[in-house]
């Protein structure tokens, strides 16, 4: 795999600073513009913004260098190949040494100036927080963006509240390096879909906590209406990455049967029911190998407080993860997001 320089600066600086943002971009030029400008507008924090972009057209790559261009304080980047947002982060991140590693979706806005100056003195605030999640609202009105809801449906009542969790949204969030350093970044395997849980699953077993800041806000751009669509490619992944990490997890096949059955109904009802098998199956390909890691005591009691007691118990979670997705049955995006 090659990387070539396009624009900006050939790199971050040498010397300390406060955070790295960085935007992952595959056309959509307008709207990674607006989200390039937007971590370019940050004030209150030293940081280096870093685009790397995964294979877009000709025309929408000259619109990203005309906006980083003869800038000191960005870098655009090109890939040869799409790595994928698991691989991509990690790629970007890796080529910085900024205290803070923020990342901002390409189709997202930071809310205000001063929103990676106040993640980056969330995480400095507690010693024990390996990354902060942001409330993610819908551009167009300032509402709950629900397809980016990535919590138990339970705790969408206290989306203006900060509380500890199990994970965060890869819209918009902040990682401590030493904590991104120590659990070894993103598993780039993954490709997409669940690269923030497996991430955060590794911080928690190494005594690092999560936090979701419904204060500080990144704005999707999303029509209000939207609810999650699923291609086959996305299932795919969905699925796939669910179970290669319950697997690495030392999670038997027989207790993800009741989590496989449920998928295949989804799939079944969003027309993605052929995914659904090879997806298993490759995820125990994936798998094959692994040595199983073991989340600790304190680990699993973080996990129990911050995410499964607020899931129900398994009847609940049965009637909702496999009735629920029978046929006549619309879950919500909070629900959806659950599985």
């Amino acid at each position: 795999m090659a990387i070539r320089h396009v624009a900006g600066a050939a790199g971050p600086p040498i010397g300390e600073y406060d955070a790295d943002i960085l935007i992952l971009a595959l056309d959509r030029a307008e709207e990674t513009v607006a989200a390039i400008h937007s971590a370019l507008a940050q004030t209150g924090v030293s940081r280096h913004v870093t685009v790397l972009d995964q294979g877009s057209r000709p025309e929408a790559l000259a619109r990203l260098a005309a906006a980083v261009d003869h800038r000191p304080d960005a870098t655009l980047l090109a890939s040869s190949r799409n790595l994928g947002v698991a691989g991509g982060r990690d790629l970007a991140a890796g080529l910085g040494h900024g205290r803070t590693i923020v990342a901002l979706d390409n189709d997202a806005v930071f809310d205000s100036p001063e929103t990676v100056a106040r993640l980056a003195r969330a995480l400095a605030a507690e010693r024990d927080l390996a990354a902060v999640g942001c409330r993610i609202v819908v551009d167009s009105t300032g509402d709950d963006d629900l397809t980016s809801w990535g919590y138990p449906a339970a705790l969408l009542s206290r989306a203006s509240e900060t509380f500890d969790a199990a994970t965060f949204v890869g819209a918009g969030h902040a990682i401590r390096r030493t904590a991104w350093d120590a659990a070894g970044g993103y598993d780039p395997s993954l490709f997409f879909c669940w690269e923030e849980y497996d991430f955060c699953l590794r911080a928690i077993a190494l005594g690092w906590r999560i936090q979701y800041r419904g204060d500080i806000a990144i704005r999707h751009k999303v029509s209000p209406e939207r609810r999650v669509a699923w291609s086959g490619a996305r299932w795919f992944h969905f699925v796939r990455n669910r179970i290669y990490i319950e697997r690495k997890w030392g999670a038997s096949w027989a207790a993800l049967a009741p989590r496989i059955l449920g998928y295949a109904l989804k799939g079944a009802r969003n027309g993605c029911f052929a995914e659904t098998p090879r997806a298993i199956l490759a995820a125990a390909r994936l798998a094959q190998g692994l040595g199983r890691a073991d989340m600790p005591a304190a680990g699993r009691a973080y996990l129990h407080r911050t995410d499964t007691a607020h899931r129900g118990g398994v009847a609940a979670r049965i009637r909702r993860d496999v009735f629920g997705v029978l046929p006549g049955h619309r879950p919500s995006a909070a629900q959806t997001a659950e599985s």
